[in-house]
């Protein structure tokens, strides 16, 4: 029975012919690891549609305040509170300014402040969270604790006193965000090299004679560039809302300037009626908020190499 069985599976199953002159032929070609990640991130719809959005957005924040004759100061107060029409495609305010004018003007202020605080953020943290993790000891322990010290403050706290401290403008917000900033950046990046620091090609490293900055800026950081990307991706739409929050509440920008913070502070006041004061640089603000926040989870799934099939 067990032979009959046989024979009939040997019939069935018929080996393949192999060309012995195609076997060492790759499927496809080679990629690198960005090459990888790109592709990953392709396949991911949601992730692509928010890089999409996001980069539309910044390319009106460039050239939408100059779609218009208008400038984001300019009052006209026979034209105040008049809503979209042919002139003025998204309205005037209470002291007749464009609108449209205003809220990509204030979009490019809001991005400006969230990308340079980000940027700042990065250098000191993954700097910070380098030394730390590298050189261990006394010296990591007391580096640890003034993390915990700045945890234990709350930020806001810390972000409300300096800019009551200091006159309100770009350059002091930017300061207030990076005080605190840039502490998780640091966790993160530290806990990434306590883990890389003890692996062979370290130690070959050190074995070479390489120094500790080449060690971070040549083996440690490269290995760490996706938890960087990742944090920095939702860094960016934290920065906007501290900055919305702090401009909204009277802390941070004020009129004539305009930001996210500044004009949805200004519908806020008339909401009652003139609902799309408020309506339109809160749809900025919200896609620019989801955005990041989608684009950053497709980054994590394209960067980590335990996602991959």
């Amino acid at each position: 029975m067990l032979n009959y069985e046989s024979r009939e599976l040997d019939r069935l199953f018929v080996p393949t012919a192999v060309d012995p002159h195609e076997s060492e032929n790759v499927s496809g070609p080679p990629l690198n690891a960005f090459q990888e990640s790109w592709r990953r991130l392709r396949q991911n719809r949601g992730a692509l549609v928010s890089l999409y959005l996001l980069l539309f957005l910044g390319l009106m924040a460039m050239v939408g305040p100059w779609m218009s004759h208008y400038t984001y100061f300019d009052t006209n107060y026979s034209a105040a509170y008049q809503g979209p029409n042919a002139d003025h495609w998204l309205g005037t305010d209470k002291f007749g300014r464009d609108q449209w004018v205003r809220i990509w003007q204030g979009t490019r202020i809001s991005l400006l402040i969230a990308l340079l605080a980000a940027a700042l953020d990065l250098c000191i943290g993954v700097a910070y969270g380098a030394v730390s993790a590298l050189l261990g000891g006394r010296t990591d322990t007391i580096m640890q604790r003034i993390i915990e010290i700045l945890v234990s403050v709350p930020s806001l706290i810390v972000v409300i006193l300096l800019m009551m401290a200091m006159k309100p403008g770009i350059f002091t917000i930017i300061v207030a965000m990076v005080i605190t900033g840039w502490v998780n950046m640091a966790r993160l990046v530290r806990a990434q090299i306590l883990k890389l620091k003890e692996q062979e090609f370290v130690l070959a490293a050190r074995t070479l004679g390489a120094s500790n900055s080449r060690l971070i800026l040549t083996h440690l950081v490269p290995n760490t560039v996706g938890v960087i990307v990742i944090n920095t991706m939702f860094t960016i739409p934290s920065a906007i809302f501290t900055e919305a929050f702090l401009s909204f509440i009277g802390l941070g920008l004020q009129e004539p300037m305009a930001s996210l913070g500044v004009l949805i502070n200004t519908g806020y006041q008339s909401l009652n009626t003139n609902y799309y004061l408020l309506l339109f640089p809160a749809l900025i603000i919200i896609a620019i908020m989801v955005g990041f926040n989608i684009l950053a989870d497709g980054l994590r799934d394209a960067l980590d190499p335990r996602m991959r099939k």
